[in-house]
């Protein structure tokens, strides 16, 4: 007599499915544009700066729509941890080009689309697609956070005070807010209607994070041409 044997393990949650979605654009985004030259110590604060603030509307949407959709039942288990780096960039701003920064430092049609991006999803089926904005993000900066601030520190001499990005004041033990963060998206993304939807949106994300880099690089390069003439 065949006995069938029945899977009994738990299926993947919405972080591992996003994960195996979209590893290969993540080896892809370390190995572009700026991302690159700050992972190889080759990043000018010039590059650094002008990445910080394209990287900043996308953060301003991502932390709106949380913040207006913390009643949802999907994304209020997201809202509630505040992990909120647009004032922590902003500062890092400040701190690195002065009060004027909004002025000197130019956003980029790139910046721009992320940002809209983020708020396209924000807006369609109830808000979940954030969930995998959230995942891009936010468990990025908790993942190697920590190692950017040291090329960073290291390779460009920054202060802590110019480090503020990765700063999580208020949480003593970033490996464990790592893990409760992971648990979240993956409840979050267990009560989503649409969970393919959310995979797929990751894959977007980190398409944007490429352009966005390529293009901060790119810009550095017209900008170095440009002197030369």
């Amino acid at each position: 007599m065949n006995v069938a044997v029945v899977d009994q393990s738990p299926p993947a949650g919405v972080v591992t499915d996003l994960y195996v979605r979209t590893k290969t654009l993540h080896l892809e985004a370390e190995r572009s544009g700026i991302v690159n030259d700050i992972l190889r110590g080759q990043a000018s604060r010039e590059g650094y700066t002008l990445f910080l603030r394209n990287l900043l509307p996308a953060y301003h949407a991502l932390e709106s729509a949380l913040e207006r959709l913390s009643d949802s039942l999907i994304l209020s288990a997201l809202s509630n941890y505040k992990l909120d780096r647009a004032p922590a960039i902003e500062k890092d701003l400040l701190a690195l080009s002065g009060p004027d920064w909004a002025n000197q430092i130019p956003l980029l049609p790139e910046g721009k689309s992320y940002q809209q991006r983020i708020a396209l999803a924000a807006g369609e089926d109830d808000g979940e697609r954030l969930i995998a904005h959230a995942y891009t993000r936010y468990l990025g900066d908790l993942s190697g956070g920590l190692i950017m601030k040291r090329l960073l520190a290291r390779s460009l001499a920054l202060s802590q005070e110019q480090l503020a990005f990765y700063d999580f004041a208020g949480f003593s033990d970033l490996a464990a807010l790592k893990r409760d963060y992971r648990s979240a998206l993956d409840r979050a993304g267990a009560a989503a209607s649409i969970p393919a939807a959310i995979v797929e949106e990751g894959a977007i994300a980190f398409a944007l994070n490429i352009d966005l880099s390529l293009a901060v690089q790119r810009s550095l390069q017209k900008s170095a041409v440009g002197a030369q003439q």
